[in-house]
């Protein structure tokens, strides 16, 4: 009786200690997954999660995002999960998405994972008009995300009508045209079949290396109303405020946010920086130490080389002479018994003394060929000491950065890490091979985006016959002003001329969105 009643109090408290979870539902771009959390989850347990299970490793750039009524916000990392403003229904639903957007795509984005999560969602955001997108270009990107879903384009196979079903073009410019789907679909395919030989993590990097360039790419918008407050007299500043409290203090928050990842960023590059320069001026310093050490070493062995072989010389002289003494005395006629045995002593003592130098000339000999080689090593280990050297300094001071890094907030301090403690030389030859090598990419890049232009040139030409003027938007108008003027169309521009322009027409933009 006393062993039930302990096996139940056993199973009793096993049951309470076990932790209250409760289920979350994650929504990539392409997949859906469910986990049970605990309750005492915060949103960077969910998050690592995450990741691991989509053996991600950039993480910097994504968040998990949630819907509150008609509002997006992100998951903090450091606020428990259940006490964010979120559905209590379970499961729990949180979108993985890319939060930041990366400047240059091929430089900053490492995985196959990252790049592809990436193509996904800006790819739907074209699609959606959440960034807009001229009717040419949209046509170039559907060819390349045609080339990522089917391969090579193979005639045989991809045969007319295989891309009826696919969603490929925005709905403004499939409006914006008297153009039926078939002709959509001929030009999408003329295009697609210059993509042959390209994998699809190339494809979806060239359709990303497009896009980064479109004017909204990577800008969020919200609805505002312009309750404007002119900060100071000189300059024209307005202060724009959502009509949603919530929204207000969102952009705010991903204001900070974006600052203090941008600091974290510089003090990495800081550091990774410092690192690298302590690093080579040790070896630097290594190397000129071993070096002096080799020519040192190089100097006292062809110094005892030359004693050596001087003695050895001076030794068979004295061999030579002792030699000679030997037979003269045995040539010298012995007159008496005494003188004999003298003279046989003389004798004895002269031999022995003749094989004591020969021997001694001999291992003389052996000593000197031996530093002769130890002179020749030491070359050797002073020959590959320079060659360290210059190995060691003709390697890059910093890691590469990327060409066009982000702006760091005002108050953050400026680093000068490479002076003038560290300076290297580079051989006129090196500097002429990698000359020629920039100038040669350079070209080649100059003449892709020469014959990318005379393409899409050449289809806003062939199209621009079938436009429906009536049905252009206010973006549409916008980019085709900006096109008209000689000036390229990209994000920065678009909110440069919106800051130029007067606010009854900022405005009306706005609400034309």
């Amino acid at each position: 009786m006393a062993g039930a009643i302990a096996s139940r109090m056993s199973f009793s408290s096993l049951k309470r200690k076990q932790p209250k979870t409760f289920t979350v539902r994650i929504v990539t771009m392409d997949a859906e997954m469910e986990f049970n959390c605990e309750m005492k989850w915060k949103g960077k347990d969910l998050f690592d999660l995450v990741c691991r299970t989509l053996g991600l490793r950039e993480t910097w750039f994504f968040g998990l995002q949630y819907t509150i009524k008609d509002t997006v916000a992100w998951l903090k990392m450091d606020k428990k999960v259940l006490d964010h403003d979120v559905s209590k229904e379970e499961p729990v639903t949180f979108h993985f998405l890319a939060k930041f957007y990366p400047e240059n795509a091929e430089e900053e984005l490492v995985q196959e994972i990252t790049q592809h999560l990436f193509f996904l969602q800006v790819k739907k955001q074209i699609l959606d008009e959440k960034i807009y997108c001229p009717p040419e270009a949209s046509v170039l990107l559907a060819s390349y995300a045609v080339q990522a879903k089917y391969g090579d384009y193979d005639p045989s196979v991809h045969k007319r009508g295989f891309l009826a079903q696919e969603e490929l073009l925005p709905k403004r410019v499939i409006n914006l045209y008297q153009m039926t789907p078939e002709m959509w679909e001929e030009r999408i395919t003329a295009w697609y079949a210059e993509h042959r030989g390209r994998a699809r993590d190339e494809a979806e990097m060239e359709y990303l290396k497009i896009a980064q360039d479109l004017e909204m790419y990577g800008v969020n918008y919200f609805a505002i109303r312009f309750t404007i407050k002119p900060l100071d007299k000189k300059i024209d500043v307005f202060k724009f405020n959502s009509s949603k409290l919530r929204v207000n203090k969102l952009m705010e928050r991903q204001r900070l946010a974006r600052e203090k990842q941008m600091r974290e960023e510089a003090e990495r590059t800081r550091d990774e920086l410092e690192r690298r320069l302590l690093q080579m001026k040790e070896e630097a310093t290594m190397a000129n130490e071993a070096l002096m050490r080799s020519e040192e070493t190089a100097d006292l062995l062809a110094e005892k080389a030359q004693i050596t072989e001087e003695e050895a010389k001076l030794l068979a002289q004295k061999a030579a002479e002792a030699e000679q003494e030997m037979q003269r005395i045995k040539a010298t006629a012995i007159r008496t018994e005494e003188e004999k045995r003298l003279m046989e002593q003389k004798v004895l003592e002269a031999e022995v003394l003749a094989l004591k130098m020969a021997e001694e000339s001999e291992r003389r000999a052996k000593e000197a060929d031996q530093l002769k080689q130890d002179l020749q090593e030491a070359r050797e280990a002073e020959r590959r000491a320079k060659q360290k050297l210059l190995e060691i300094t003709t390697k890059p001071t910093y890691p590469p950065m990327n060409p066009i890094p982000a702006p760091l907030p005002p108050d953050m301090p400026s680093f000068n890490l490479i002076g003038d403690s560290l300076s290297f030389d580079f051989k006129d030859t090196d500097m002429k091979r990698l000359s020629m090598e920039i100038e040669k990419e350079k070209v080649e890049y100059m003449e892709k985006s020469k014959h990318l232009q005379e393409q899409l040139n050449e289809l806003k030409t062939e199209i621009e016959a079938l436009k429906l003027k009536e049905r252009e938007t206010a973006l549409d108008i916008l980019h085709n002003e900006n096109s008209d003027r000689g000036g390229t169309s990209s994000k920065h521009n678009t909110i440069k001329k919106l800051t130029l322009q007067s606010a009854k027409s900022r405005v009306a933009f706005f609400e034309e969105l």
